[in-house]
């Protein structure tokens, strides 16, 4: 597997993200562990968690199973790159949510219990904080920083003012700043093109696209594999409102003999600013499908059939609306 750097940082990831959402919900802690392991026999050395993720407000349950996989030792915990995040409810107090730096420092302190590490390789902030200054934010970080708790500092669906304010607030403290931003981005959503985009490449920030598949829409629908996700309704509505678009992009699969699922993570890998895409296999079959579209090559005429398929903004912001 060909490794590539986290933004402007010197630290090498995998090409895919191994994402963790589903574990402690749709997926058992055992079928998880098998996730894991293979991911890493794969080369699949970029881990992503949450402290909110799990189902139960308050537990870190998602945590909880990745800690519990470190544990078993064998080089695991030094053989990844470890992300989680901080911003959501961790419990009905006022200060148990957000980015204040009293919510900031206990939410580390947790999800370093929970992952049984003494350090984050990537703390993310979940969601920006319009109440609290970035002032606050980064002395915050940067005392986790100088303790060793956190190494890099990343976001999460922020918009491209945030990403420009955090990172000129970090430029005025002599500080690093985000290093990586994880964003919604697929063929179907791609409103980040616009300002996102433009922004996370003037400072320098690797893209982490969450829900590369857009929830499955892209991930083969018609054939066997995508019949679970058909049941639920909401990919109904989905699959309904976008129906010739998905369609066509099928039928342009087929004649390119790709998989689906495969043709969307590697449209995202052709662009230089993504860093590495968020997989979140179910099962290992979903796994062995994604690591194999890190070996597909998309082409400027690829790229020119998928546009047309599913157009973006129209570039970048103002020319996208503007002249």
């Amino acid at each position: 597997m060909e490794y590539r750097h986290l933004g402007r940082t010197g630290l090498r990831i995998s090409p895919l993200c191994l994402g963790t959402m589903n574990f402690g919900t749709h997926t058992d802690e055992s079928h998880s562990f098998q996730i894991m392991d293979h991911a890493l026999d794969q080369g699949i050395n970029f881990f992503d968690t949450a402290n909110v993720y799990g189902g139960i407000k308050g537990e870190g349950v998602t945590e909880q199973i990745v800690g519990r996989w470190l544990a078993q030792g064998d080089g695991r915990r030094e053989r990844i790159v470890l992300a989680t995040k901080v911003y959501g409810h961790m419990g009905d107090g006022p200060n148990d949510y957000g980015l204040s730096a009293y919510h900031i420092k206990r939410a580390c302190e947790g999800s370093l219990q929970r992952l049984q590490t003494d350090h984050i390789d990537l703390y993310q902030m979940h969601h920006v904080d319009r109440q609290t200054p970035w002032e606050e934010i980064w002395q915050a970080m940067e005392q986790l920083i100088t303790e060793g708790k956190i190494l890099y500092v990343g976001s999460s669906n922020f918009g491209g003012l945030h990403i420009a304010l955090a990172n000129l607030s970090a430029q005025r403290r002599n500080t690093l700043g985000l290093v990586a931003e994880q964003s919604l981005y697929n063929l179907a959503h791609r409103m980040i093109e616009l300002e996102v985009i433009p922004a996370c490449k003037e400072f320098g920030m690797g893209i982490i696209p969450w829900s590369p598949l857009a929830g499955g829409l892209l991930g083969g629908m018609t054939d066997k594999r995508g019949s679970d996700r058909r049941k639920e309704k909401w990919v109904q509505d989905a699959l309904q409102k976008n129906k010739n678009k998905v369609d066509a992009y099928e039928s342009l699969c087929h004649n390119l003999d790709m998989h689906p699922a495969q043709l969307a993570l590697a449209w995202l890998l052709y662009n230089p600013v993504v860093a590495a895409p968020i997989i979140g296999p179910r099962t290992m079959e979903q796994l062995e499908d994604a690591a194999a579209a890190t070996k597909i090559k998309v082409t400027a005429e690829i790229a020119k059939q998928l546009d047309e398929i599913w157009p973006g903004p129209g570039g970048e912001a103002p020319e996208a609306y503007a002249w």
